[in-house]
């Protein structure tokens, strides 16, 4: 009983050991909302739990009220001026000194700010605090507006405090990954775009794309971060997959230059369901990019290259037949020519069984005579003038005609 439970335990622990050497490579997929942003380490923070969170601000003439990355306006009981709403497009970046995160709201009310920042009306400007305000305001609260600046009746400066979420995994930004040079269907800005995160069923490769190009870019001063991908595929076995081109080799990628991913496949096994393939793509420094392809695979493909063997086996005979058949015209038209004396078309090989075959599809009676004996076969214009009933001169006896039997 003690020796069973000792060989379990050894198990056991060799089972662990393993699992814990495995590498497991998960996606660094973008949120999903655009209520993120990057630290100043590149690592990124979430805020999507934050949406719409309401934050007041009395003042002396209105309070002041953000709604967490949907808007920001100023309240009275004359009612309330828009101060701006929050902007999908980048703005929402790490910050600098004491504030780790600035929001921007832009598209405010125009009404005496048409000539306001950026001519894009009211605009308000957050700066995030993670903990409290400086003055230790917030104790005991789910955050708090710590101060309230007005730059000018267009523009409004706000400090507020919120406890931060947990940065996530380090991103390697700019880095992208498309099917076109100019293009970031897979990856943007390091995270792996929605449907290539895991397997997505709703679209896979047909059975006869043979191979798909990738295209990625990355900032040049950290382009060398990039190394080499690796493939996995699930099932690992029925589709083969091979990849190739410069990513492959190690090329470093760039904005200016993007470096190709070849990824070719054979489905050496037919199936219902598609084959996930996972591409990793390792960083130093960062998390790897991670990205998965489907791909259908309805029949069985031959190997590559089988058809492409048979044309150029099919080339080959070809040009080995042209050289003979030149080589044997060529010595027959000069064996014609010096020993048997014949000139012109004569001389050319295979000609007499040539005529002969002419001479059977038109007919017995007509042939095709010597040069040297055409003028037998004219008629002077006296002859021609004869009567049918009139009697001809012998034949010639040395007159004969190619194509006879």
């Amino acid at each position: 009983m003690g020796t069973k439970m000792h060989l379990s335990t050894v198990l056991m622990i060799l089972i662990i050991t393993v699992l814990s050497r495995t590498p497991w490579v998960a996606s660094v997929v973008v949120p999903s909302s655009n209520c993120y942003a990057f630290n100043n380490s590149s690592h990124i923070v979430d805020f999507s739990s934050w949406i719409g969170h309401l934050f007041e601000y009395e003042g002396k003439d209105s309070d002041l009220v953000i709604r967490f990355c949907k808007d920001v306006e100023s309240r009275s009981q004359t009612g309330y001026v828009d101060f701006g709403r929050f902007d999908i497009f980048n703005y929402f970046i790490a910050g600098s000194g004491q504030s780790h995160f600035v929001q921007g709201f832009h598209n405010g009310d125009l009404m005496n700010c048409e000539q306001s920042y950026d001519k894009m009306g009211r605009t308000a400007q957050v700066n995030i605090i993670c903990g409290n305000c400086l003055t230790g305001q917030c104790k005991g609260r789910l955050g708090c507006i710590c101060s309230v600046t007005y730059e000018s009746n267009c523009r409004v400066l706000v400090e507020l405090a919120i406890p931060c979420e947990h940065p996530g995994p380090r991103v390697f930004q700019g880095f992208t990954v498309g099917f076109h040079p100019r293009s970031w269907e897979l990856v943007y800005n390091g995270l792996t775009q929605f449907g290539f995160a895991k397997s997505f069923r709703d679209f896979s490769f047909r059975t006869e794309q043979l191979q798909v190009t990738l295209y990625m870019t990355a900032i040049a001063s950290l382009s060398s971060s990039v190394q080499k991908p690796s493939v996995k595929v699930l099932p690992n076995e029925g589709l083969e997959v091979r990849l190739s081109g410069s990513a492959a080799n190690g090329m470093p990628p760039t904005t200016l230059t993007p470096s190709m991913l070849i990824v070719g496949w054979r489905c050496e096994v037919a199936r219902d369901t598609p084959y996930e393939v996972n591409i990793t793509i390792p960083v130093e420094g960062y998390e790897p990019i991670h990205f998965v392809l489907t791909k259908m695979c309805e029949y069985k493909q031959a190997e590559e290259g089988g058809t492409t063997r048979g044309w150029a086996i099919f080339g080959v005979l070809s040009c080995i037949f042209f050289v003979f058949s030149t080589l044997f015209c060529c010595g027959g038209f000069i064996y014609k020519t010096k020993v048997e004396r014949q000139r012109g078309i004569d001389a050319l090989p295979g000609m007499t069984i040539l005529s002969a075959c002419l001479e059977t599809v038109s007919g017995a009676g007509q042939g095709y005579s010597r040069p040297e004996d055409l003028n037998s076969g004219v008629a002077s214009e006296a002859s021609w003038e004869r009567p049918p009933g009139s009697v001809q001169g012998p034949r010639r006896s040395t007159e004969r005609k190619y194509g006879s039997i």
